[in-house]
């Protein structure tokens, strides 16, 4: 059984939600999320893949049923962490798994030594990119074209200082206040 990192009532009483390692276990579920959630979606292999990577760090959330709700990676890379991706079924959203889910990488990363995060965020995903600007993500530069489905730009989002103790007291305000 995974080790729960993070276990508490969903706002409006949607029920618990538990944040757990990802394992080769969650990955058809992971791959069949990932399809619904995604206009360019990773392939199966991809998520069984990263599971072996050494660097990866992946979360799922489940809901008081068991079923997968969301999950998230990152990267980590010396004290870097690249985001690879974050997502919530469409079902379950508005309930702040997501925020949930980063908070929770967050945390994790800062765990690990991360000093610096950075992610991509498509430029027309505002509901994303206000998530990233509230826990402290700046925008940076935009790559043109950078998703093959459509052309839209990316825009490349970084976090600074993410392991001193004011960054630290953010995240465990914005969790208590999340689980309201």
């Amino acid at each position: 059984m995974n080790d729960i990192l993070y276990e508490n009532e969903a706002p409006t009483g949607f029920g618990p939600i538990a944040i757990t390692r990802m394992v080769m276990a969650d990955i058809d579920e992971v791959a069949r999320l990932e399809r619904r959630s995604n206009a360019l979606p990773w392939s199966h292999n991809a998520y069984a893949t990263e599971i072996g990577n050494t660097v990866a760090h992946y979360l799922v959330a489940r809901d008081r049923d068991g079923t997968l709700v969301g999950y998230g990676g990152m990267w980590i890379i010396m004290d870097e962490a690249h985001f690879t991706n974050i997502a919530v079924d469409p079902s379950a959203r508005r309930r702040r798994i997501g925020e949930r889910l980063l908070l929770s990488l967050l945390e994790y990363g800062i765990d690990r030594g991360t000093e610096r995060a950075t992610l991509e965020v498509r430029e027309r995903n505002v509901i994303a990119h206000n998530l990233y600007v509230k826990h402290g993500f700046k925008d940076v530069s935009v790559r043109k074209n950078y998703y093959s489905d459509n052309q839209e730009n990316a825009v490349i989002m970084w976090l600074d200082d993410m392991a001193t103790p004011a960054y630290r007291e953010h995240i465990r305000r914005c969790m208590e206040i999340a689980n309201r």
